[in-house]
Order: C-alpha cells, then structure tokens, then sequence
C-alpha cells in the first residue's frame, strides 16, 4: 500500500495546481456565487470518478489500440474550451449593475455542475493521466478494486481542492474585487480559456491531417 503514497501525492498536486478544473471553479464562482463554484467543483469531481469507472473496465487499452480517440478528444476538448472562452469574453462585454458587476443571473445549478464535468471529460491530459496511473497500478500488481480505491479518493480529493477553491474565489473580497474589475477578471478567463482550446484545437486537428 506503501507505493500508492507517490501516486496520491502526485493526483493531489495534479489537482491543486492551475488548470481548466480550477478555471472553470473560480470562474463560476466568482460570476455566480459559492453555490455555483461548488455544484462546478462536484462535476468535475464526477468527472474524475467516472474516468476511473472507465479506465477500471479497460479503456485505457482501447485507448492504447487507437491513439486516434486522443487526437479527437483534442478537437472536442479544444473546441469546448474555446466555447467556453468566447462565453467569458462575451460575458466581459456586459453591462455593469450598480455594484459593478456583470448583469447576469446565477448559474443554475444542474449547468454548473455539467460544465465541471465537461472540462474534465473532454481534457485529454485527464485521460493520458489515467493511462499512467493505469500502467503504475500493472506494474504493481494493481488488482481493479484498487484502481476504484484510486479512483473514488481521486474524485474525494478534486471535490476538497476545487471546493477550497470555489470558497476562496467567492469570498467576500474575491466578490468585490469581481465587482470591481469583472470585465478585466472575465477577459482574462476568456484569453485563457481560449488559449488553451485553441492550442488543443490546433494539435488536434494538425494530428487528424497527419
């Protein structure tokens, strides 16, 4: 059991470090609210699960037999993300409220959390992650109760990081300071969301013609 402290450890870092899950968390909280920042970080914590149920029942080898299913989870994640980034910089655009804010209305609850799981479903770097922790768990002799073990404190774990995060960004200041500057705060989640599916977008399709 000793071997899997690494692989913990490596999951935990993989989820607090920045990334589309922590964008989208952030950006929903801070636009929307904790409750929408933290139905988002339940979706991708889902999200996180069901790449586990996946990866348990053998789709890391079909994966492995058609390296094509990567290259088209590139276009379609890309293109996710990039629709997510032209939705912030349109967001960006709206007019202010009287505290300063964008006029929107709170994410609904059940979009939120289908966002969160989106991001994590469509992001290729997220199956490629379950292609190693599938391959460290063969090497040691992972049995696929273990892979689920792996799997279900994957997800606990997203749920606590991204849940932190979706508290953080709607705090008090976190909120005035979106009332402040949510054009510049939505902006910049547009470029970002947007460089990183067009990024994806462009490989993708440069691997489809090659």
């Amino acid at each position: 059991m000793l071997e899997l402290v690494p692989l913990a450890i490596g999951i935990v870092l993989a989820q607090v470090s920045p990334g589309p899950n922590m964008m989208a968390v952030s950006s929903a909280s801070l636009s929307s609210g904790r409750r929408a920042g933290i139905r988002t970080a339940a979706g991708v914590a889902a999200g996180v699960l069901v790449w586990a149920l996946l990866f348990s029942l053998g789709i890391g080898a079909l994966i492995e037999a058609y390296p094509g299913s990567i290259t088209a989870m590139k276009v379609i994640g890309g293109g996710y993300l990039l629709y997510l980034g032209l939705k912030a910089l349109k967001a960006s655009f709206r007019p202010a409220r009287s505290n300063g804010g964008p006029q929107a209305a709170a994410t609904p609850s059940p979009k939120a959390f289908r966002t969160g799981m989106l991001v994590v479903l469509t992001n290729p770097k997220a199956a490629l992650m379950w292609v190693a922790i599938s391959l460290f768990l063969a090497s040691a002799s992972g049995s696929e109760l273990r892979f689920l073990v792996i799997g279900f404190a994957a997800s606990l774990s997203a749920l606590l990081v991204y849940g932190a995060y979706a508290v953080l960004f709607s705090t008090g200041f976190a909120t005035r300071a979106y009332g402040r500057f949510f054009r510049w705060i939505e902006g910049t989640f547009g470029a970002l969301f947007g460089a990183l599916g067009a990024k994806l977008l462009i490989d993708g399709l440069k691997e489809a013609r090659g």
